[in-house]
């Protein structure tokens, strides 16, 4: 049986390696005598994965000191209330790019919360491009400045940091750990687990000290960063199995060579990638290519009644969940740090071949 590429926006593939340790620990986790969904969080063996794991990140990412890295449930989603109700620290603005689907969801709900400026605005290229940084239009009043760094759905994603004399905030959710970045310049960085962290279930946070301990007033106590960081994401029982998890895959990781190493290859899939469609006559890609997605690319066939065809011939290939979100429509492929690069060479080979006998 040929391999099997699971090219799914999330929850998405997860490292060979990983799943097999996974499997191996299952029902018995170390000197536990216990699963590790069985143990207790608080006892000595889950205390020594939770402070490894959290180690680890901080060493693959370079996390400085005065950060502090939480582990949190309820998905990118909460942070998207959790951000204004601990960012806006007694301000009535915030700044939001709106450059796709995530954004829009960030947006609506900031609004429950502060005076949202929306500095930039993709919705008339129908979040195919990004209009250049010198033309935004920033409230310098507003408490922080929130963006999406990569859009799944459309397949967008910017390739540099937006400079503001503020807080910067960023929904890493589809780009995190993809590439090296400088995490001083950001205030709060947050990312779902279920691209390339591990599996949902789990949040990362990773907040700038100064910024923890000023929430809006009457809010929930889990959506304080304070509340959670005093108590080391244990105020309540964490999400314990995605927490192993993700401890799992910062060591596969860190076994690539770091996150350096991972982006080079990561780079090198998604030019492979856009290099096949754009020789085509028969695919194409909407984005404009200063800002295509490393992670997230979306392709559309020339004739859409094929497209069912090329859903089931694939899936018979073994390459998985090609199929596009409905705001976009024909295919993508999600190719996050666990696709192998021998993943997109099938998958190029496949649409060669599908071309050549219906384009």
């Amino acid at each position: 049986m040929s391999e099997i590429y699971n090219f799914s926006a999330g929850p998405a593939m997860l490292p060979k390696p990983v799943l097999r340790q996974m499997q191996e620990e299952l029902v018995e986790y170390g000197n536990a005598k216990a699963s590790v969904m069985e143990i207790s969080h608080r006892g000595v063996d889950f205390t020594a994965v939770a402070q490894k794991s959290e180690q680890d990140l901080r060493e693959l990412m370079n996390i400085p000191n005065n950060y502090k890295v939480l582990f949190l449930q309820g998905g990118a989603s909460a942070q998207f209330s959790m951000v204004p109700i601990n960012l806006l620290r007694g301000k009535t603005k915030a700044n939001y790019a709106n450059t796709g689907h995530w954004s829009v969801k960030a947006i609506a709900e900031a609004r429950r919360y502060a005076e949202v400026n929306i500095c930039t605005d993709s919705t008339a290229n129908n979040f195919t491009d990004i209009e250049d940084f010198s033309d935004w239009q920033i409230d310098e009043q507003a408490a922080y400045l929130h963006y999406t760094p990569n859009e799944t759905i459309a397949g967008l994603e910017f390739d540099y940091v937006p400079e503001v004399d503020m807080p910067i905030v960023a929904d890493m959710s589809s780009a995190i750990l993809s590439r090296e970045i400088d995490v001083s310049k950001f205030g709060v960085i947050y990312a779902g687990a279920q691209k390339n962290i591990g599996i949902s279930g789990l949040t990362i946070v990773i907040v700038r000290e100064d910024l923890i301990g000023d929430v809006v007033a009457k809010q929930p106590v889990l959506f304080d960063y304070a509340t959670q960081a005093n108590n080391d994401s244990m105020y309540n029982t964490p999400a314990t199995y995605p927490w192993y998890v993700a401890g799992r895959v910062f060591e596969w990781l860190k076994d690539q060579g770091g996150i350096g190493a991972i982006e080079a290859i990561n780079k090198r899939k998604a030019q492979k990638l856009y290099q096949a469609i754009d020789a085509s006559g028969f695919y194409s890609n909407p984005v404009n290519p200063k800002y295509r997605s490393w992670m997230n690319v979306p392709f559309i066939l020339a004739d859409d009644s094929l497209n069912q065809l090329f859903l089931e011939k694939s899936y018979n290939a073994n390459l998985l969940t090609l199929k596009g979100h409905k705001s976009v429509g024909g295919m993508r492929a999600s190719i996050y740090n666990a696709m192998p690069e021998s993943g997109v060479d099938t998958l190029i080979e496949f649409m060669t071949d599908f071309e050549k006998q219906y384009g």
